[in-house]
């Protein structure tokens, strides 16, 4: 683990577990409170200085940028084994981690000014909150160890980061590897099982609490931070809907469809979780989707050809196991898959539902593996309706052959990112990333996002005086008179 700049090593470990075996491969060390303290001592400690000094954020931040993009490499091919995830998809998570890191670095924000009769100018501050605390899944590691840092460096915070305990490895070795780019303090990893995300949570000193992951511990991360007034971010996943409207070209949008629902092996947040089709075309859908995921090729992360891989943790193929079971027990008809594949390891084929309906488990919940259910609807109002009903709301997607009703479908869906013959388009560095209803609560990316980490100060000061000395004009808007 890395602690106040060093390298810290622990009596007490953990199993990691191989996905594509099923066995254990590696120890993680496992920090006890005493870590805890040390790490976000470490932290408040680092603070003051750290916050004084944006130039040296961000040249740091470009420091990191480049280090995460060395590493896709090796250190992909041990997020391969931790992840189960094909070395190409991990590779291109280091690099895509780094194009954030970069956003952040390179993040301006012009001052505005505005002259009133009052002769008087507020100068808008941004100030960093203090230590932050985030809690990552284990779905993206890297790309989330870089959506926790990058914004949360940029505006002076200092961080206490801990990954998830399935796959706690790729971020300790790249907080190894970045160790020496940031002063002692500023970013500090500890690993371990369950109550470790508690302790960081209900700990006094961070004051910024930033989790992904499920309702249930997104809820209780709330209940903790309201105990003592800390901010958060809450990122708690979806059921997202692909809504297909009548007269769509199957044949052209299946395809696009398909890896929007199986990206990561449908282990996104934000992945397709369920397609509703018209019923006039419900069956050419099945089977379009059917026929594609029939092809994948399904595997451990460095066999040649490899599409996609296991689910990447126990406890989620043991979940997906069970819908897949309890669906076709209840009469869903399995297209394409429906079980998991006869090998070692979490494989699952990629299954797509046929006969499935709103009430089900099967579509009522996230699945959060390689399950696609297709659902017909009668008209397009109760494919509105059959979409919008669920506790989530993360992404959705409106397909049509018709450019004015997109349009107006587009508007009626209950999201934070809803897009038109496309799906996920708004994970990008620069656009707010965010879910309505369960989905979320505040904001990531872009100038959202960096600004979740802040607190805003107002400074007044004569319009004909010297303006306020700003550390870092990227964060200040200016209002004259």
């Amino acid at each position: 683990m890395t602690i106040g700049g060093q390298q810290v090593a622990t009596d007490q470990t953990f199993d990691v577990v191989n996905p594509s075996t099923g066995q254990v491969f590696a120890q993680a060390p496992s920090a006890t409170q005493a870590h805890v303290d040390a790490a976000f001592t470490a932290a408040q400690d680092a603070f003051p200085a750290w916050a004084a000094d944006s130039a040296s954020r961000r040249s740091a931040l470009r420091a990191i940028a480049d280090v995460t993009e060395a590493a896709a490499d090796d250190l992909g091919h041990l997020l391969s084994l931790e992840t189960g995830k094909p070395h190409e998809d991990s590779r291109w998570e280091f690099r895509l981690a780094a194009l954030w890191l970069r956003y952040y670095a390179d993040f301006e924000m012009e001052p505005e000014e505005i002259v009133d009769a009052q002769g008087y100018r507020a100068t808008v501050v941004r100030r960093p909150l203090g230590v932050v605390a985030a809690i990552k899944p284990w779905n993206t590691p890297i790309i989330q160890f870089a959506w926790a840092i990058a914004p949360a460096l940029r505006t002076g915070n200092t961080v206490v980061l801990k990954p998830s305990p399935f796959t706690p490895l790729s971020s300790l070795a790249l907080a190894t590897r970045i160790a020496h780019l940031l002063p002692a303090g500023v970013l500090n990893i500890a690993t371990g099982p369950d109550p470790l995300g508690e302790r960081l949570t209900s700990h006094p000193v961070p004051r910024k609490i930033s989790f992904t992951g499920s309702i249930r511990a997104g809820s209780s991360i709330a209940s903790a931070a309201a105990a003592d007034l800390k901010r958060f971010t809450l990122e708690m996943g979806g059921n997202d809907p692909a809504l297909v409207l009548p007269g769509a070209d199957i044949a052209a949008i299946a395809g696009s469809i398909f890896w929007a629902g199986f990206m990561n092996n449908g282990q996104i947040c934000g992945d397709i979780k369920r397609v509703y089709v018209h019923k006039s075309q419900h069956s050419e859908m099945v089977e379009a989707l059917a026929e594609i995921a029939r092809s994948v090729k399904v595997g451990g992360p460095f066999e040649d050809g490899v599409q996609l891989g296991p689910v990447s943790t126990r406890p989620q193929y043991d979940r997906v196991v069970e819908l897949l079971g309890e669906a076709l027990g209840s009469g869903a008809r399995a297209a394409a898959g429906g079980a998991p594949l006869d090998r070692p390891g979490f494989f699952v084929a990629p299954t797509i539902f046929d006969n499935v309906d709103d009430g089900s488990r099967i579509v009522d919940e996230e699945q959060f593996g390689p399950i696609l259910p297709v659902v017909s609807y009668s008209d397009v109002e109760d494919g509105i309706r059959r979409a919008n009903r669920t506790e989530f709301g993360l992404t959705a997607s409106v397909w049509g052959p018709d450019p004015e009703l997109n349009a107006q479908i587009v508007t009626r869906l209950e999201a934070g990112m809803v897009s038109v013959n496309q799906h996920g388009f708004g994970v990008s560095p620069h656009l707010p990333f965010l879910g309505h209803k369960a989905s979320g609560f505040g904001v990531e990316n872009g100038r959202w996002g960096l600004e979740e980490y802040t607190q805003v100060q107002v400074i007044g000061t004569p319009a004909d005086g010297p303006r306020p000395a700003i550390d870092d004009p990227a964060l200040a808007e200016t209002h004259t008179g």
